[in-house]
């Protein structure tokens, strides 16, 4: 039987997945929530559930409102009537904070923005173990004995022999009838996919750029993850220059160089080539930047890594522009010309943290 605790639970836990929906947008958009995050799920506060609480009425006692007094009298017993700024003895109304795993925080992540699940492009089989029973042997443990597999078996020895009596006749198996459940192992196949996150990190783009990226790649990792068993991260920063870095350089490194787009390309490509097989790999390349570039003879040169080298590896690539006061925006303008028609490229505007929601659907809406 269902306890009633555990259906008041579960109607709590509807509750707050309403709640966290309602304002999906804020919560998209406030980093602090990433700092509340653990290794399986994350803390969220949600200062409008209240929880429920018994009140006692006053039926025959009188009550505010009641009575001799004047507006504005002091209600006699009320812990709040001293004067303004005095300190209190009652404790305040604080935020709920309510622990949700990643898992169903993607669930709401998809519904809310209708993302459709990803099929992944390439497999890689794995041998895995089932616990699962669907072998017969000969020999094992009394305790995973066959029944009908070993009274047929027997059925058909007494039939052939002869001894067989019809009705009421005993079938007794001996031990060459007997058969055994047993497990065997089987090749799962098992989808892998690699994101390469890449960022203009040269003095253009400021700490609340670099805020912004690191908030959106919270959202792309925590529905990525739900789509695949194993999901790798790379982070590759670039000025003039490119170079791979860890989860923590990556959104706080700030150069002060010139931006060539292209280094962090070639650099892309390498690591694909090096540890990522396009048979057996999904890829998502995520590249953010103000839109600034060295030159139009670099961004051509991009254009071309793209098409010739890039893009037949990967499941999509994804260009989100984030706007600064020093960023000229023309990369974006670059990408959509080059490829207006390619469901391979996909670009976003993010001119603030407002913005990041429509971007994650950009990104994910079509399901590649």
């Amino acid at each position: 039987m269902v306890q009633r605790i555990e259906i008041d639970h579960s109607r709590f836990k509807q509750i707050v997945r309403g709640a966290i929906r309602r304002d999906l947008k804020r919560h998209i958009a406030n980093g602090a929530m990433i700092a509340r995050q653990g290794a399986k799920s994350v803390s969220i506060p949600l200062p409008e559930i209240r929880l429920p609480r018994f009140t006692f009425g006053g039926e025959g006692r009188g009550g505010v409102g009641q009575g001799k007094g004047k507006p504005g009298d002091p209600i006699p017993g009320d812990p709040q009537q001293g004067e303004p700024g005095e300190a209190g003895e009652e404790a305040g109304e604080h935020a709920l904070e309510v622990e949700v795993t990643l898992e169903e925080l993607a669930k709401i992540l998809g519904e809310e923005l209708a993302l459709p699940r990803i099929q992944p492009k390439g497999q890689r089989t794995l041998a895995s173990e089932v616990s699962r029973y669907t072998g017969i042997r000969r020999v094992g443990p009394e305790s995973l004995r066959h029944f009908k597999r070993t009274f047929r078996r027997a059925l058909k020895r007494e039939i052939a022999m002869g001894g067989f009596g019809g009705k009421g006749g005993v079938i007794v198996p001996i031990r060459d009838d007997k058969r055994y459940r047993a497990w065997k192992p089987r090749t799962l196949p098992q989808s892998n996919a690699v994101i390469v996150y890449m960022m203009d990190v040269s003095g253009s783009m400021g700490d609340e750029q670099k805020e912004i990226v690191r908030v959106e790649a919270f959202w792309l990792d925590t529905w990525l993850k739900s789509q695949y068993r194993h999901l790798e991260t790379r982070y590759i920063v670039h000025d003039a220059e490119a170079k791979e870095v860890d989860q923590h350089t990556f959104f706080h490194l700030r150069e002060s160089g010139g931006t060539k787009i292209s280094s962090a390309y070639e650099l892309c490509n390498q690591i694909i080539d090096r540890h990522y097989p396009p048979v057996d790999w999904n890829i998502y390349p995520f590249h953010f930047s103000d839109g600034d570039n060295w030159s139009g003879g670099d961004t051509a040169r991009c254009l071309r890594l793209l098409k010739e080298t890039v893009l037949p590896k990967v499941n999509v690539f994804c260009y989100g522009q984030v706007r600064s006061t020093y960023g000229s925006g023309q990369f974006k303008n670059d990408l959509d010309a080059a490829f207006p028609d390619d469901e391979s490229v996909i670009t976003s505007d993010i001119p603030d943290k407002d913005g990041i929601m429509a971007s994650i659907r950009a990104f994910l809406g079509k399901g590649r």
